[in-house]
């Protein structure tokens, strides 16, 4: 197998570092490709950079297994950048993280670890997202091999064009792997007005999650509350087919 790898975080983020390292001790994978960005791009969505050059610059690591390229780009500008130039054949699995913090439900909008992800599904390789839902344990290693055995797993099952796995691990050991559908949420109080030392107004954003559907064991953001794993199939098509005959109907 080949594998890239990519992420949000940055190239230097403890998360990828422990993937890769937990994916080189795999029999099966014969190239690992690192391109990811210079500098944490997260909750950067899908951007990509059309206004400016892309510089990627070679990062080297112990071995022949890995090699890597930094970019001064978004996750999307590295997976594009990766399968159209840098690689010089499509990998077969495309896998992006491991991100610090949870991208469940509606974040999965949001999210840049999971843009990459479907970056590589818009360029026709099948590919993974994962994350690992705590700010502060720099622990990977539960989420690094699970995220391995996944891997192996999707290479003999394969997925289906158009759609990736959103991987979520909670901190501490799992009680379990669900495979489960996207859980609704929002965010409230999202904005924190202050004034600055000159009496100028400015907003910090952050915000409180609420679950709109009361923590359902059958959501990602349910299940991973108790303790589980979760693993979405997400579809880069948003159409909602059981509207299309309705508004084919109205008189516009």
């Amino acid at each position: 197998m080949r594998i890239l790898i990519s992420n949000d975080d940055g190239i230097f983020a403890d998360g990828i570092i422990a993937l890769r390292e937990s994916l080189e001790s795999c029999r099966e994978i014969r190239k690992i490709y690192v391109v990811a960005p210079d500098r944490e791009r997260s909750a950067i969505g899908h951007g990509i950079t059309m206004h400016k050059p892309l510089r990627a610059k070679e990062v080297r690591y112990p071995g022949e297994k890995s090699v890597g390229w930094m970019v001064d780009g978004t996750p999307a500008d590295c997976v594009k950048l990766a399968l159209e130039e840098l690689l010089g054949e499509p990998p077969d699995l495309v896998v992006s993280g491991i991100n610090q913090g949870a991208n469940l439900g509606t974040d999965v909008l949001y999210s840049g670890t999971v843009s990459a992800a479907v970056e590589a599904v818009i360029c026709g390789c099948p590919a993974i997202a994962v994350s690992f839902t705590d700010f502060k344990d720099r622990d990977f290693t539960v989420a690094a091999d699970f995220t391995a055995r996944l891997v192996s797993v999707v290479k003999k099952e394969g997925l289906p064009r158009g759609t990736l796995l959103n991987v979520n691990v909670p901190p501490g050991m799992p009680v379990g792997m669900k495979v489960v559908r996207l859980g609704n949420m929002k965010y409230v109080n999202i904005f924190d007005r202050r004034t600055d030392p000159r009496g100028r107004v400015y907003y910090w954003m952050a915000g409180e999650v609420m679950d709109l559907e009361d923590n359902c064991p059958d959501t990602d953001i349910g299940s991973n509350k108790q303790g589980y794993i979760t693993v979405t199939p997400v579809q880069i098509d948003l159409t909602n087919k059981c509207e299309l005959e309705r508004i084919r109907s109205w008189r516009i």
